[in-house]
C-alpha cells in the first residue's frame, strides 16, 4: 500500500505488499522486499537494497552518497538485511570504491539518530543504540551491542558478541565475546550474559573466560600472552577466533585491566 502523498520513482522495484507512508521519497535503482514498512518522511536514494519485513521509521535517510571527498560518483550500494529495524533519523550512506557497499545484516536494530558511514559492514543480530556515530570502513560483527552515544573510529573492528558501554570512544579494535568501557576503552570482562542469551553453554563461557584471564588479567605483555594461550589452552573455534582477531588487528586492540 503506497500513500498518494509519497513519491516513488517508476524505476524503483517494490514488492507488492510493501507499505509506504505519506511524504516519503524513494528514488530510482531501489529494491525493497515484501512485507517491509517505510514510515513518513523517509528518503531512500539510489543504490538501496532493502530486504523483507524491515521497518524504517520517520526521518531515516538510506543510501545517500558518502561523506567522503574521494567519492567520485561510482555506483555503489547500501544493503539492509531481512527483519531489520531502522529507527527515527538514522542515516546509512552507501559505499565507495573500497567495498562498493555499506551493509547491515538481518535481524538488526539500529536505534534513532545513529549514523553508519560508507563501507561499514554490520553483521546479523546487531543492536546499535541511540546516537551512535560509526565512521567509514568499520566492521561490526554479528551479535554485537553498541551502547548509546558511542563513537567508533574509521577502519575499526568490533568482534562477535561484544558489549560496548554507552558513551564509549572506540579508537581500538575490540576482540570478540567481551565487555568494554571506561576511557580509554578498556577490557571489562567477558559478555557472559549476552553469550548465555545467544546459546553459549556454561562450559564454553568458562573457556572464553580462561582465555581472557591470560590475555588481559595476568599482567603479561599481550604478545607473550597470545603465545601462552596457543601453547597451553586447548584448541577450539572460539580460542582460534580470538587469537586470529588480535594477531590480525591493524589498529591494535583495547587495553586490559593493567594497561597492557
Amino acid at each position: 500500500m503506497i500513500q498518494s502523498l509519497s513519491y516513488i520513482n517508476p524505476q524503483a522495484r517494490l514488492a507488492e505488499n510493501v507499505v509506504v507512508d505519506p511524504f516519503t521519497v524513494i528514488h530510482h535503482d531501489v529494491e525493497i522486499g515484501e512485507g517491509t514498512w517505510i514510515g513518513s518522511n523517509v528518503t531512500i536514494y539510489p543504490g538501496a537494497r532493502i530486504g523483507k519485513n524491515c521497518r524504517i521509521f520517520p526521518g531515516a535517510v538510506i543510501s545517500a552518497i558518502p561523506q567522503d571527498l574521494k567519492f567520485d560518483g561510482e555506483e555503489t550500494l547500501a544493503i539492509i538485511g531481512d527483519n531489520t529495524t531502522i529507527r527515527e533519523c538514522v542515516t546509512i550512506n552507501r559505499g565507495t570504491k573500497d567495498k562498493f557497499k555499506t551493509e547491515v545484516g538481518a535481524n538488526c536494530l539500529i536505534m534513532a539518530y545513529t549514523h553508519l558511514a560508507h563501507d561499514c559492514i554490520v553483521g546479523d543480530h546487531v543492536i546499535i543504540a541511540n546516537g551512535v556515530q560509526v565512521a567509514g570502513h568499520v566492521t561490526i560483527q554479528s551479535g554485537a551491542r553498541i551502547g548509546g552515544l558511542s563513537a567508533i573510529h574509521q577502519f575499526g573492528l568490533v568482534g562477535r558478541h561484544v558489549m560496548i558501554e554507552g558513551g564509549s570512544m572506540v579508537s581500538k579494535d575490540v576482540p570478540p565475546f567481551i565487555k568494554a568501557g571506561r576511557y580509554p576503552l578498556t577490557y571489562e570482562g567477558i559478555n557472559a550474559v549476552g553469550l548465555r542469551r545467544s546459546g553459549f553453554s556454561n562450559e564454553k563461557i568458562n573457556e572464553i573466560q580462561d582465555i581472557y584471564r591470560v590475555l588481559f588479567i595476568h599482567n603479561r605483555h599481550l604478545g607473550k600472552a597470545l603465545d601462552i594461550v596457543e601453547a597451553e589452552l586447548a584448541p577450539s573455534l572460539e580460542r582460534d577466533e580470538i587469537l586470529a582477531f588480535i594477531r590480525s588487528s591493524d589498529r591494535g586492540v583495547l587495553k586490559g585491566f593493567n594497561g597492557k
